[in-house]
């Protein structure tokens, strides 16, 4: 996927470029610029010192040594006064400038962590979002695989209320995967009473369930036999937008597109078709027929699929919310 979030040390990211979020001085001092330096070893620091002094905002490359990528883009963030001093500005530039070098510099890859939320005190959750907003408007235009290294947990302290909205709704529609297992135990409780209507209970709660989804499995048994690349390409004229439009809106990738664009029968994971149905701001009906396509469904066992409902139910498509909070569910991102 063109944009993706991870858990994992900038460090040890293979790609084209990794960004350092370092000093005026280019003197390795923050936790990841130290960690960018003593991964790439002591040729590093001698370049840095031919560059000499950067402003906040601006961007300098050198090559990467050490580091399992090309090149490194240095780069100085804002230090944190509130955010009433242009802070924000500042920080959209230092991600904005490095997109535009590694972009000139013909990378296909790059890799970012969350510049200023170390020693320079910018909240972590603000910089996450400062940082998403600026990489999605940018891949709308230009192509290049984005990696976002989070090391840290607390950058996703997002909406109390969106977080215990969505905890409730996933709470009221999961279905354990374990529920079998607690029905099949209950029959050798010690008491015969209660464990008739305890088993009796759970095995009519499991034949309901059994019985809706069969019944929406039969209603879209037909739907199946569409392609899905007819569909998708339906669902893209019908709310009038491009090709290239409805992609990147999806956190898709080209290649990804291509293969359904040339290939009627290219069946795509439930990831990519649920970042489609979001893009195009389908509702639940349309999603779950774009789903038929590949004999695919919104499962009550999946938190991932109530997560994706959730939003679709609620009117919200922004898909860097859904992503954040699925990151933060610890599910799968939408997109491919």
């Amino acid at each position: 996927m063109p944009l993706q979030i991870i858990r994992q040390d900038i460090t040890k990211i293979k790609c084209d470029v990794i960004v350092n979020p370092t000093n005026v001085d280019l003197l390795p001092d923050g936790g990841t610029d130290v960690a960018i330096h003593a991964a790439a070893g002591p040729a590093l620091y001698r370049e840095c010192r031919k560059i000499g002094r950067l402003d906040v905002g601006e961007v300098a490359l050198t090559p990467a040594f050490g580091l399992p990528c090309k090149y490194v883009i240095h780069t100085v963030g804002p230090i944190w006064e509130g955010g009433a001093h242009g802070e924000r500005a500042l920080l959209e530039h230092c991600y904005r400038a490095a997109l535009a070098l590694a972009l000139e510099k013909e990378c296909e890859s790059i890799a970012f962590p969350l510049i200023s939320s170390g020693l320079y005190g910018f909240p972590k959750d603000q910089v996450l979002k400062i940082a998403i907003s600026v990489i999605s408007d940018f891949l709308l235009e230009h192509e290049l695989q984005v990696t976002l290294a989070v090391f840290d947990r607390a950058a996703y302290l997002f909406s109390e209320k969106l977080f215990r909205d969505v905890t409730e709704y996933v709470d009221d529609r999961y279905v354990s995967a374990h529920s079998n297992d607690l029905c099949e135990r209950a029959v050798f409780r010690p008491s015969p009473h209660f464990t008739l209507i305890d088993s009796c209970d759970m095995a009519h709660r499991a034949q309901k369930e059994n019985a809706s989804m069969g019944t929406l499995q039969s209603r879209l048994k037909g739907v199946q036999s569409r392609s899905f690349a007819l569909t998708l390409f339906r669902f893209i004229d019908e709310k009038g937008m491009s090709d290239v439009e409805c992609y990147k809106k999806a956190n898709v990738d080209k290649k990804t597109f291509s293969k359904i664009k040339c290939n009627e029968n290219y069946r795509p994971g439930k990831q990519t078709v649920l970042a489609f149905a979001i893009a195009l701001k389908l509702d639940l009906a349309q999603t779950q027929e774009l789903l038929a396509t590949v004999g695919l469904t919104l499962s009550r066992s999946s938190k991932f699929d109530i997560i994706v409902e959730f939003f679709i139910e609620n009117g919200n498509y922004d898909l860097a919310v859904i992503n954040e909070t699925l990151f933060e569910f610890d599910q799968m991102l939408l997109g491919c």
